[in-house]
């Protein structure tokens, strides 16, 4: 059996690249880059284990789809943020791609995360312009990825698969190919069930990081600690209330809830939520527009320590860091950064001693556990000011280095 994978990006290389141990697997990319450094071994981003895999594996990329049993099609589904939709041109182009190489008797697994209905809808009409019908001469199935950055081998291994099929037998027969690869268990549903599933799933997160974000805007008006309550709150048995930050990015969870808002108007948890988190990062600069105030800094200097949207890994999609710098440029305030994972991002990435020589205040926006270890006493600063959004410092010995410290949701002024 032959497999065709399209999408070499943070899903569709880990997932060639562990069905290439079992099949003949040809990975297809309209970045000519990418297809050239994969079949040199030239990993395009950084994941654990997924060089060892690309180092043992025969697979070879083009930037065209070749004739093949299975296409399997992991491209992404941005959001446009103008309309607040999905955005399906990758997935629509790489399903018409597939056209002039498919065949009778061939299957078509989306991984890609779509809205509920893309695949009868838009997926169908666009496969049975070949003159081959899905169902009976074209098998199609959803089976949405489950990994998150860092540990996306391991996830995808381990993790459980929900496969969505247009009938019966696809869905099984999509189930052979990932019992390859997947020691987790699969569960068999219909196709626009699946679709929806992907989106609960990160949708039940995003809601409860909205929560705890809330709260923690909540604490600081009340002068209450919010990480303690939480502590506290989450002794009950039944309640499990997640961290708050400076608000969410990835591919995932700062995206996905808003494919379910798209055509309904009931959708006002969800929408509330998204808005609640997007708009951490605008709390988090009027926080520290009232500490420069208090501290009578006019033109401050500001340090941001870490751009990835999550702690040690050096994945900026959707960060929310981003929006929290171009709102202190818009203040004229001078920004640097320190991120010790990150490798490429839309401002310069300056080393340690550079990013703090000379600056205001420090503002963590990730937790990297590099950011636990600094000494501050090592750091050459004009004002000794450190605004933590994760609280995962040691207010202590930041104090005790002269250090003038806030947390998100500490409650204090």
């Amino acid at each position: 059996m032959k497999i065709c994978v399209i999408g070499l990006g943070y899903i569709g290389l880990p997932t060639a690249l562990l069905l290439s141990r079992n099949y003949s697997v040809q990975g297809c990319d309209v970045n000519p880059d990418i297809v050239k450094n994969i079949n040199h071994k030239i990993l395009p981003f950084h994941e654990p284990g997924l060089e060892e895999l690309l180092e043992s594996s025969d697979i070879q990329a083009s930037t065209k789809p070749v004739p093949s049993d299975v296409f399997l099609i992991c491209v992404p589904t941005p959001f446009d943020k103008d309309i607040k939709m999905a955005d399906l041109k990758f997935v629509v182009n790489a399903l018409e791609s597939i056209g002039p190489v498919l065949q009778k008797g061939n299957m078509i697994i989306i991984e890609s995360t779509i809205t509920p209905g893309t695949c009868e809808k838009i997926a169908i009409p666009i496969i049975e312009k070949t003159g081959l019908k899905v169902g009976n001469d074209i098998d199609l199935v959803h089976c949405p990825e489950r990994a998150i950055p860092g540990q996306t081998i391991h996830e995808m291994i381990h993790n459980d698969r929900v496969i969505g099929g247009i009938d019966k037998k696809s869905a099984e027969r999509a189930g052979t190919i990932y019992r390859s690869f997947v020691k987790g268990n699969l569960y068999f549903t219909d196709i626009r069930t699946a679709e929806f599933v992907k989106l609960m799933e990160n949708t039940y997160r995003d809601v409860n990081i909205a929560l705890a974000n809330e709260f923690a805007i909540l604490s600081e008006e009340m002068g209450i600690n919010v990480w303690e309550a939480i502590n506290l709150a989450n002794r009950h048995p039944r309640v499990n209330i997640l961290s708050p930050g400076p608000g969410v990015g990835g591919h995932c969870i700062a995206v996905d809830p808003w494919f379910l808002t798209e055509s309904s108007v009931n959708a006002t948890l969800i929408s509330t939520a998204r808005e609640i988190n997007d708009n951490m990062p605008s709390f988090v600069f009027s926080r520290l527009k009232r500490i420069f105030s208090s501290k009578s800094i006019p033109n401050p200097v500001i340090t941001i320590f870490g751009v990835a949207y999550k702690g040690n890994i050096g994945d900026t999609r959707e960060t929310p860091a981003l929006k929290f710098i171009r709102l202190c440029e818009r203040e004229n305030w001078k920004i640097r950064i320190y991120d010790p994972h990150v490798k490429s991002f839309n401002y310069p990435i300056l080393d340690l001693e550079k990013a703090t020589e000379g600056s205001d205040c420090i503002v963590l926006l990730t937790d990297h556990s590099e950011f636990k270890t600094i000494n501050p006493s090592s750091l050459a600063m004009r004002h000794k000011i450190i605004f933590d959004t994760r609280n995962i410092i040691e207010r202590h010995s930041w104090e005790k280095a002269g250090f003038f410290v806030r947390i998100l949701g500490s409650g204090d002024e």
